[in-house]
């Protein structure tokens, strides 16, 4: 495989001690607009790809029993998320992946968390036109500092006051009206906006 192999050149000779996957793809439309090259696309980055690094970077973490991993979900992953439908079941499988691997590694040494980060000022969502949406947007910074203040301690952060807020008052409503809440904002945003 192209990636495992690119991966094993490049930390041949190095103890990699914290692993951040951040990457993602993220088509916006509904799922018969979207391609299905745009599709399997979404599940090699958001899935395939934490499960090929996290296995060759977390092994070695789990021999000298030291390390941390940290994998990037999304708002959009905690419940179902239309005309990004791909995109969010990923991001649930990153959610459940980490939780699944802080639970299994706890007594390893390895910390691991996943970031269920929501806007967030990146190049691309800048670029998407997302970016004048309304709704809080955090800076990358903040993020990336709340989620390392939490690795080793939760399973799973939330990061930003609003974005908690938010992920409490939907998590009381039933699954359809969230699902349809999720609908309603994706109907009134920009087209070309994509979640981060």
């Amino acid at each position: 495989d192209d990636l495992e192999a690119r991966l094993t050149a490049a930390v041949a000779d190095r103890e990699v001690g914290l692993l951040v996957y951040n990457a993602a793809f993220a088509p916006l439309g509904g799922f018969f607009e979207q391609s299905l090259d745009d599709k399997l696309k979404t599940v090699a980055v958001n899935c395939r790809g934490p499960l090929i690094l996290g296995d060759r970077l977390g092994r070695p973490m789990v021999a000298r029993r030291r390390g941390g991993m940290i994998f990037m979900g999304s708002l959009a992953g905690l419940q179902g998320s239309p005309r990004i439908a791909t995109y969010a079941a990923s991001k649930a499988f990153a959610l459940v992946l980490g939780e699944s691997l802080w639970g299994e590694l706890r007594e390893s040494g390895v910390d691991v968390l996943t970031c269920v980060a929501g806007a967030t000022r990146t190049p691309s969502f800048v670029a998407s036109g997302a970016a004048d949406a309304r709704g809080p947007v955090m800076d990358p910074e903040q993020v990336a500092e709340e989620a390392l203040a939490a690795l080793g301690a939760l399973p799973s952060l939330i990061p930003g006051l609003a974005n908690k807020l938010a992920s409490f008052m939907l998590s009381r409503l039933p699954r359809r009206a969230r699902v349809r809440l999720m609908q309603l904002a994706f109907n009134q945003g920009s087209a070309t906006s994509r979640p981060d």
